[in-house]
């Protein structure tokens, strides 16, 4: 999952940016309105967390230039401005949750879970397949009732083709959801998590196929 995170505190931005990383997502970083604003025209993303106190144009802004252009990713305000006027306004503009600072760490990474559950249509944090259990909020997996300790990016790899389970998902979508935009995640790298993904699943009665030109199709057997 790809989020776009738009802080111009750098120490905040940065708390927040490891904080969500450890989880295993991947996050882009912005501290400008404008910059936000030309990044979001060209990049997709599941997550937008904004600031609304930003140089260059403020959040409000930001977002009306979003929802204008038909970008429909979920919307986290995060923000000092504490008023109802501010709430209802970013409301109004098509925000989907609102976060006052200081804020908790965990009810952050909380209510991101919360709206990336709710980007995938799924009102249950748990999605089943076979003899796998993964539950989008705790990020955890299980097979056959055994939990599963997967790498960072394993667990990324996972959550991409069980979210297009009997769809195919071909590599550049498994790297844009992996990587951030300072880093690249190659197709070698992507082969050998679905590699490994593939052994650990047998046992759960699942395959992840190779549809030979376009990418990978997870599959209950």
């Amino acid at each position: 999952m790809r989020i776009f995170l738009v802080e111009d505190n750098s120490a905040l931005a940065d708390g927040v940016t490891r904080a969500l990383a450890k989880v295993g997502y991947a996050i882009d970083v912005a501290d400008d309105g404008e910059e936000a604003d030309s990044i979001l025209a060209t990049q997709s993303y599941d997550l937008v967390v904004l600031d609304l106190n930003l140089p260059g144009c403020d959040g409000l802004e930001v977002l009306r230039r979003m929802r204008s252009r038909g970008d429909d990713a979920q919307v986290l305000i995060l923000t000092a401005r504490d008023g109802v006027e501010d709430r209802v306004a970013g409301l109004d503009l098509g925000a989907d949750d609102y976060l006052t600072k200081p804020f908790e760490l965990a009810e952050l990474q909380a209510r991101v879970r919360a709206l990336l559950r709710r980007s995938g249509g799924s009102g249950s944090p748990e999605i089943h397949l076979g003899g796998l259990r993964f539950n989008s909020v705790a990020r955890r997996a299980w097979i056959n009732d055994t939990p599963q300790d997967l790498p960072r990016r394993e667990l990324g790899v996972l959550e991409l083709l069980l979210n297009r389970a009997g769809h195919v998902v071909n590599k550049d979508q498994i790297a844009d959801g992996l990587a951030n935009f300072d880093d690249e995640i190659s197709p070698n790298a992507i082969e050998i998590y679905v590699s490994r993904l593939r052994k650990r699943l047998k046992p759960a009665g699942i395959n992840i196929r190779t549809v030979r030109g376009l990418g990978y199709l997870m599959e209950n057997r």
